[in-house]
């Protein structure tokens, strides 16, 4: 049980000396990664830079113990950055001191959320995330990340809002203002990174630019020109204290806490399913990354973390780089430790326009083009569910992005389960198959006395009159000829009580008319169903068979069922066959 909880005891015990060279090169890789991404990613989550690096010490470590993915690279993330600033710049908060402690405390929400989402066995909710909804939601919220760091690429002072026509509004209005060293900088820094990521992509190109940025404001005193830098930053590792604010602000950031919880959860679970596939010796826990990741934020919380989950870039990184085990990301905590205790100096100079190119660089990456292109072409309806939730994120808000996103897909899922599809089978001659009639045509024969129907889904409330209704019309058609109807139940997993009411009522009204239903291919939980609900003695057990071509040719030939066709047809859990 111990070791469920905690993997680490399941693969340290056996790891081999191969591994050490992978692990030590992909912990040093990401650690020098992570130095300038974290503080970065502060940026955008409007904290002071060192709480980046301090989001990329403890809850590393932990996760390494925890998490079930050998590859995961977790940290602070540039989506839960913004989704931090966005959720904590609606609140009306004193000044810095109360922002920094409410983003700590939001850590230790969102963990404890996380972590008894775990507990409780709650990881398939992320399923609700379709990957419509998560590409147009990413897509959106990289672009207001990236023009986030507008005021930091340009030099002037600009309002920040979470709605891109407002964030561009606020950026045209003080354009004037650009300072054009800084800008330059950007520009060059941000060219100089896809340049070096286009030579070798493992080449740590961040960290390249971030000397160079250094090394340019302090030798020729740009800094005194308005390039702003970042300036002192804190020396030493995090102290120990307990997350603390005023119990009135909870409910504030509960709705905020929730969201984070979950896309958090969705970031992390994606990436590394991604890159369990390719590795064979191991596999990913939807319910204990939740407990490792909520443990993760909720212990990184008492050293002054804020949220952080499995960074997507960081991972990729670290997985080409060789990890192997839970021990590269420890190397990787420990790289940002030392540069904690003996670095921050040197950290003075770097000018904001650097970490801004960082960011957008990352983010804008993150935009998927190809995707929404194919949905354009195959599937309309997801294509608008996309750019649905792409529009809501981009103009109304982060939260509400998502969370109408998520909304409006189960609104196409309740669509599409209240008007399934219904074919109308005919048999291909001189066969037993039978086959749609609007699919083949002229090749399958039909017969003025059956009526064959197959009913693709569940057959529940939502959906029993829009059955009811196709069926009265195919029946109009036939007119009075048909003596039969065969109801194809194959796809038919689930009969509510609702529907067990009509069928009762329809069988009924079909009896009256002379008209006989014949059910074919249930399977075992429909007829488990048919008993548990009586509709067995409605419908009769005679007329229940496994396949329609022998419900067909026993109505044809007013034939009895085989012992094995009876047996087979009415077995069910709930009734016994008896011979």
């Amino acid at each position: 049980m111990l070791k469920k909880y905690i993997p680490i005891l399941q693969w340290l015990p056996g790891y081999k000396k191969s591994f050490l060279s992978g692990d030590i090169s992909a912990g040093l890789t990401v650690g020098i990664m992570l130095i300038p991404q974290g503080m970065a990613y502060a940026m955008i989550a409007g904290l002071p830079p060192v709480f980046g690096l301090y989001a990329s010490l403890i809850p590393q470590i932990i996760y390494a113990i925890m998490g079930t993915s050998r590859q995961l690279a977790v940290g602070p993330v540039a989506m839960d950055s913004l989704l931090v600033a966005s959720g904590l710049g609606a609140l009306a908060l004193s000044g810095i001191d109360e922002y920094v402690a409410m983003a700590i405390f939001l850590a230790f929400f969102m963990g404890t959320v996380q972590l008894l989402l775990g507990l409780l066995r709650m990881g398939f909710l992320v399923n609700f995330l379709s990957k419509p909804v998560i590409s147009g939601f990413t897509s959106a919220a990289a672009i207001i990340i990236g023009l986030s760091q507008l005021k930091h690429l340009l030099g002037t002072t600009i309002e920040s809002s979470n709605q891109v026509h407002i964030l561009l509004q606020n950026a045209f209005s003080t354009i004037s203002e650009t300072n054009l060293i800084t800008l330059s900088i950007g520009i060059v820094s941000i060219v100089s990174i896809k340049i070096i990521q286009k030579i070798n992509n493992k080449l740590p190109g961040a960290l390249v630019i971030v000397v160079l940025g250094i090394l340019g404001i302090y030798f020729f005193g740009l800094n005194d020109l308005g390039v702003k830098i970042v300036g002192e930053v804190p020396k030493g590792l995090p102290e120990f204290s307990v997350p603390n604010i005023d119990f009135s602000r909870i409910s504030e950031l509960t709705p905020i806490a929730l969201t984070l919880a979950l896309i958090a959860f969705m970031e992390a679970i994606s990436v590394s399913k991604a890159v369990e596939e390719r590795h064979t010796d191991y596999k990913v826990d939807s319910n204990q990354e939740l407990i490792a990741l909520g443990t993760s934020n909720i212990i990184g919380s008492f050293f002054q973390s804020y949220p952080t989950t499995g960074g997507f870039s960081r991972t990729a990184v670290n997985d080409l780089a060789g990890a192997k085990t839970g021990v590269a990301p420890m190397i990787s905590a420990l790289i940002v430790g030392l540069t904690l205790l003996f670095l921050t100096p040197l950290f003075y100079y770097l000018p904001n326009a650097v970490l801004a190119a960082i960011i957008m660089v990352a983010v804008f990456g993150l935009i998927d083009i190809k995707f929404p292109v194919y949905l354009f072409k195959n599937r309309r309806d997801e294509f608008f569910l996309l750019m649905a939730t792409f529009i809501i994120t981009l103009t109304i808000g982060i939260k509400e992005g998502i969370l109408l996103g998520v909304l409006i897909s189960l609104l196409l899922l309740v669509y599409r389960t209240s008007m399934p599809h219904i074919a109308v089978l005919g048999r291909i001659p001189g066969t037993n198959y039978f086959k749609n009639v609007s699919r083949f045509g002229e090749t399958v024969e039909t017969y003025d006395e059956f009526l064959i129907l197959r009913f693709d889904a569940q057959l529940f409330f939502g959906n029993k009159d829009y059955f009811k209704n196709e069926l009265q019309k195919q029946i109009d058609k036939k007119g009075s000829s048909l003596k039969y109807i065969i109801l194809n139940a194959e796809a038919i997993n689930y009969i509510d009580s609702s529907a067990v009411h009509l069928l009762r009522q329809t069988i009924q009204e079909l009896k009256n008319k002379e008209i006989k239903l014949i059910i074919a291919g249930a399977i075992g939980p429909t007829r488990d169903i048919l008993y548990t609900s009586g509709l067995i003695a409605d419908i009769g057990k005679e007329n229940i068979f496994v396949t329609t071509y022998e419900a067909y040719q026993h109505c044809k030939e007013f034939s009895k069922k085989s012992e094995i066709e009876e047996k087979i047809s009415l077995q069910s859990k709930k009734s016994t066959y008896v011979t």
